[in-house]
């Protein structure tokens, strides 16, 4: 079946499944009462879980006064995601397109046993030919690499593309094809996809947050540059990811690993995949890798740091279509004092996201959240920073889709050292945004808000 008639039929499929079901997002307010008083929340580092004593030493001499109990809220997160806390890491921040593919590909061109590459878009243009040519050279000397691609994010991409890469010996999956008659289990759910962003080399390195493989960050954008471009043409879209290194690079591996075995596909080579972890830095971190019928880690995550943050959220989001518990989450924040900051795209890839998304902003800006809009460049980051010491980056966006049917890939980072280099480039994003004030906002054109008021019906599927 082609591009073409696959374009025709889907609409309509994804409409008659939307009609058959709607999933629900846990109520997370439940889950501050689980963990016990005192409780030490579980650390693993290089050689195994640490004891209860270094870990809670570890907490103690991380966290500023006057900031949110990050023992207590790690504690709360672990008891609500199941994940442990991982240490000895080294995170580096990457922003935009140039800068992430230039350290992406010097660590590829370096790899000496394996490359698990998962992405949601791999565009055949100048930068994914780039991409699969240094792949396609590693694996002809004998490095094993491997690639999972979303079947919908490649929708257009031409299969010549991806078999000029198969035919080089490279394994690779389409994730839940779009085609039924290419599925190889029993559960054709057309509408969970594969949203992650994540590359892992010798078992060594790994990246993520939300910077796919396409020529749409071949430009930097307006962030940290010198000269200020007036239009669209001449700038890229602003992005943020993130470079691990550490005993955290198994858990990346780990849902690479799980993720490849869940779509039933024959084994993957042997590499090897988990070499002897070692100490790389001092970042503590926690990776939550969520899935559609999971344990919703990520949207607990975000709510409870929410929940608990005593000086500041400050979140930067593409796609910001809030449920119900996060938009309460917020204006609870700010109304108990908390400067609860946003933001926002003010020109977007997806009209109707964008429109989505505003139909909250009233709601927000009258509670006393604070929302700007980025200028020029197309917002793609997702990454927040509560109190200047949690931090996350990742894949998923503020939005229903992501908390429900995609799977995701979002790191923790703890520790006031790495949020003051979110606080940074928050801050630096806010230099280039224009704040929206309520008095601002009720004042909007009719037009906007009945683009609102529409969307905000398809706001579940968005």
């Amino acid at each position: 079946m082609n591009t073409t008639s696959v374009a025709r039929w889907l609409p309509s499929t994804l409409m008659c499944w939307a009609l058959c079901a709607c999933a629900s997002l846990p109520d997370v307010s439940t889950i501050q009462a689980t963990p016990k008083a005192g409780a030490v929340p579980s650390v693993s580092g290089a050689h195994g879980v640490l004891s209860e004593e270094r870990a809670r030493a570890l907490l103690a001499r991380r966290w500023p006064k006057a900031t949110l109990d990050q023992k207590a809220q790690a504690a709360l997160e672990e008891a609500a995601t199941g994940v442990p806390l991982i240490a000895g890491n080294k995170a580096t921040l990457l922003f935009d397109g140039p800068q992430t593919m230039a350290e992406m590909l010097k660590t590829i061109a370096a790899a000496r046993s394996s490359i698990n590459l998962e992405t949601y878009i791999f565009d055949q243009d100048p930068l994914g030919l780039q991409f699969a040519d240094q792949l396609i050279a590693k694996q002809r000397a004998g490095v094993t690499v491997n690639i999972i691609y979303d079947s919908v994010g490649t929708i257009g991409v031409p299969q010549e593309f991806f078999e000029r890469m198969r035919q080089a010996g490279i394994h690779l999956l389409a994730f839940n094809p779009v085609n039924p008659a290419k599925l190889r289990g029993d559960a054709w759910k057309i509408n969970n996809r594969d949203h992650r962003k994540l590359l892992i080399v010798d078992g060594k390195t790994a990246f993520t947050g939300g910077i796919n493989i396409s020529d749409t960050y071949a430009k930097s954008s307006l962030f940290r540059s010198k000269s200020k471009p007036t239009a669209p043409s001449q700038v890229g879209w602003r992005d943020t990811h993130i470079k691990i290194e550490g005993p955290a690079v198994a858990a990346f591996q780990w849902s690479f690993v799980r993720h490849w075995a869940g779509q039933d596909q024959e084994d993957l080579r042997e590499a090897d995949y988990f070499p002897q972890p070692v100490i790389a830095g001092d970042k503590l971190m926690r990776v939550l890798a969520s899935e559609p019928d999971g344990q919703f880690e990520i949207f607990k995550a975000y709510n409870l740091a929410f929940q608990q943050a005593r000086k500041s959220i400050h979140i930067t989001s593409a796609y910001f279509v809030p449920d119900r518990q996060t938009v309460d989450a917020l204006k609870a924040a700010a109304q108990r004092g908390v400067e609860v900051s946003i933001v926002l795209p003010g020109v977007s890839d997806s009209g109707l996201v964008f429109h989505a998304g505003h139909a909250f902003y009233d709601e927000l800006l009258a509670a006393g959240v604070k929302i700007f809009q980025l200028k020029l460049a197309v917002l793609h980051a997702k990454t927040a920073v509560v109190d200047a010491a949690w931090s996350t980056v990742g894949s998923t966006n503020i939005d229903t889709r992501s908390f429900l049917h995609n799977s995701e890939l979002n790191v923790i980072v703890l520790g006031e050292a790495f949020g003051n280099e979110m606080e940074k480039a928050f801050q630096e994003d806010l230099r280039d945004s224009q704040q929206i004030t309520l008095e601002q906002w009720r004042d909007r054109p009719l037009g906007n808000r009945i683009k609102e008021w529409a969307a905000r019906f398809m706001n579940y599927w968005l």
